[in-house]
């Protein structure tokens, strides 16, 4: 209507006046935009829905990097090498195996709290297409608490935790939270867990000082005192991330994912000087044998980490796990 009454007055020569209403019309300048450098795009990365339903997609690969350097002050917990961990494996991810970009998730320090790790793994398992290949890894502290399942802590046994940056004694991230979250894999999909932290009771990740091999200095997050008494003073079953297993009733003796651990759940993994700059040892010993040869399997290079940490007088073994057809005869991230 309002077009047709200017197009009569402009008939007659006569231009309306244009009318300001307060509130309706508003001048807006561009806002100004300082681009992100790789990292800080990465971590504001949000879980969004798929671009298409899974059934209607073809396999593809997913990862999962989890680093943290940062814990809460209280803690007097942090470390040096683990975010460097997870730009080395994304580097790696990426350039050698083809995870397309956008299919990769990464959280560090502070954002990598309790509910942000939960749910980004249940974003990993989501993907069920068979042929999927996901990847999760995970960089920082670890720990032992007395076993809380079924609610029974006098149960002679230990649950292994991780250590999100917001730890809560109270509520910690159990390998039975991470069997549970595990169970989600579909049929056909192939995880495999990298964790690069300690699993012993009292030590976590050891921290090297730069320019010496020799030197060890204790870091870790000692459980306090009301949780630390309640492993009684009885012989402990130690209950370790490489028994994860989908979770049953009964006692399921196979291994539908592979685990590449940090040690042996009576030793330090280290977060050290290496090649010029902090990182976990597991991790760099991981991307130099990746290196070495890509187009192997998980056992042949399990053996070259083991050599390298061998070779460079590191007291870590870390440990291989996962039924023969996962870890023989595959190459490893599907190639």
């Amino acid at each position: 209507m309002k077009s047709f009454i200017t197009f009569i007055l402009s008939l007659f020569g006569i231009k309306p006046t244009p009318v300001n209403v307060e509130g309706t019309t508003a001048t807006v300048p561009p806002e100004e935009y300082t681009p992100e450098d790789i990292e800080s795009i990465l971590n504001d990365q949000e879980i969004l829905p798929e671009p298409q339903d899974n059934k209607f997609r073809l396999p593809s690969k997913f990862a999962l990097l989890i680093g943290i350097n940062k814990y809460n002050p209280d803690l007097d917990a942090n470390l040096n090498g683990c975010v460097n961990d997870v730009r080395s494996l994304y580097e790696i991810l990426t350039d050698t195996y083809n995870f397309p970009h956008d299919n990769i998730r990464i959280i560090t320090d502070y954002r990598a709290t309790y509910n942000n790790i939960y749910d980004r793994i249940e974003w990993l398992l989501s993907h069920n297409v068979p042929g999927d290949e996901l990847v999760l890894h995970y960089s920082g502290h670890g720990s032992q608490i007395r076993d809380r399942g079924d609610m029974d802590e006098l149960n002679d046994s230990m649950d292994e935790i991780l250590c999100p940056t917001d730890l809560d004694w109270d509520n910690p991230f159990t390998d039975d939270s991470i069997r549970h979250l595990f169970d989600m894999k579909g049929e056909g999909v192939n995880l495999t867990f990298i964790c690069d932290s300690c699993h012993s009771g009292s030590i976590s990740r050891s921290l090297i000082q730069p320019g010496s091999n020799d030197f060890e200095k204790p870091k870790f997050i000692n459980p306090p005192v009301d949780i630390k008494l309640r492993e009684g003073v009885k012989p402990l079953k130690i209950q370790k991330f490489a028994a994860l297993t989908s979770y049953q009733k009964e006692i399921s003796t196979s291994q539908s994912h592979v685990l590449l651990s940090g040690c042996r759940d009576d030793q330090t993994s280290s977060d050290a000087y290496i090649d010029g700059r902090w990182q976990g040892a597991l991790t760099a010993s991981l991307i130099k044998a990746i290196k070495i040869n890509p187009n192997r399997d998980w056992t042949t290079i399990h053996a070259d980490i083991i050599a390298y940490l061998n070779e460079h007088e590191y007291s870590q073994r870390p440990q291989l796990s996962g039924d023969d057809s996962l870890v023989k005869g595959r190459i490893i991230f599907g190639g």
